[in-house]
């Protein structure tokens, strides 16, 4: 072949190359301009992203990410938010389990999905189970969008660590507090994972406070029984408020403790209230504060029972919060409730 006829194939080899996208020369591929810029676009704002993950969420103590997790146990109207992985929660997060971590973390809304969580470093580092502290992550990042999971760690049941408490955002039930197990198993798909913006000191575990609670059962009637019973609607379990515990307060009651956990006899007592108990403040409605105020009413406060935590309500909580001594910031969580009931 002629030095002119090799130059002419060259020259052609090179037109093709620029027409199918790029030019090959020493081994380096050479974009037109066009795809050059659309891929510089592209990896800046890819990078952009993962770098900026922390400036967008900023750091989150693990006290701070629990106590995101329960606020949306109580968040529709004192119920909890309702899952779905289409629609986003008034606050801008999806209201799967990962838009639910994603609240709870302060990441972009409407939130990475699990696999995300799970594989991006600029989210999460892996981590041992023996590791686990409260505010971690147990992810299934395996499977297809309806088997895919993630739950946060709260806190070991006991010394064992054969069980620890878990929120989480579930299908068919919606936000949730309760113990699990996942990750624990040999060969588990779930792995634990520590988030990397959560920053700062271990929360400390107050445990169950000291507090001699009712026992309930078939037969019991009275305020505590209407206030169980609210709780329990509160908690999704619907059952009629009459002051009355019969048998189908009692089978409500079970299906709760099995939810839970708990040793399912269907009777509320100093196990059971603790879990049952919902946190409520200003600005709360629904059944939570309807148990609230029915307990306030029976302390002696002129309150109507009507659902809705406002100035009353919260004068009442203060007062009463006074009275006993306790922490007077106008909210009612596990200690408050315990001096009530």
């Amino acid at each position: 072949m002629s030095l002119r006829s090799r130059a002419s194939r060259r020259a052609r080899l090179a037109l093709a190359a620029v027409a199918a996208g790029g030019l090959a020369v020493a081994g380096i591929t050479l974009l037109p301009p066009s795809a050059t810029a659309a891929a510089t676009t592209a990896s800046t704002a890819s990078l952009s992203r993962a770098g900026s993950v922390q400036a967008q969420a900023g750091t989150v103590t693990p006290a701070e990410m629990l106590r995101r997790a329960g606020t949306w146990l109580t968040a529709d109207n004192g119920s909890q938010v309702p899952y779905s992985q289409t629609s986003v929660w008034s606050d801008g997060y999806r209201q799967d389990c990962s838009g639910y971590v994603s609240m709870t973390l302060g990441l972009w809304k409407s939130g990475p999905n699990t696999v995300e969580l799970a594989s991006n470093r600029s989210l999460t580092t892996p981590i041992s189970l023996g590791d686990l502290k409260p505010g971690d992550l147990l992810i299934d990042a395996d499977g297809s969008n309806t088997t895919r999971h993630v739950v946060i760690f709260e806190k070991w049941t006991d010394s064992s660590h054969t069980a620890y408490w878990a929120f989480e955002q579930r299908g068919g039930h919606g936000t949730d507090h309760r113990v699990r197990t996942y990750g624990l198993d040999s060969g588990s798909e779930y792995k634990p994972y520590r988030p990397v913006n959560l920053s700062g000191e271990t929360p400390p575990d107050p445990g169950p406070p000291a507090a001699d609670w009712p026992l309930l059962k078939v037969g019991s009637q009275g305020t505590d029984v209407t206030t169980a019973q609210y709780l329990l609607r509160a908690r999704g379990y619907g059952t009629a408020v009459d002051g009355s515990y019969g048998p189908k307060t009692a089978a409500q009651a079970k299906a709760f403790q099995n939810a839970d956990g708990l040793v399912a006899d269907g009777e509320i007592g100093s196990r059971t209230w603790p879990r049952l108990v919902v946190d409520v403040k200003s600005g709360s409605q629904g059944d939570a504060v309807r148990a609230l105020q029915t307990q306030l009413v029976a302390h002696g406060y002129q309150l109507t029972v009507d659902g809705q935590f406002g100035p009353l309500t919260e004068k009442a909580v203060t007062d009463f919060q006074s009275s006993e001594k306790l922490a007077v910031d106008g909210s009612v969580g596990p200690r408050t409730w315990a001096a009530l009931i």
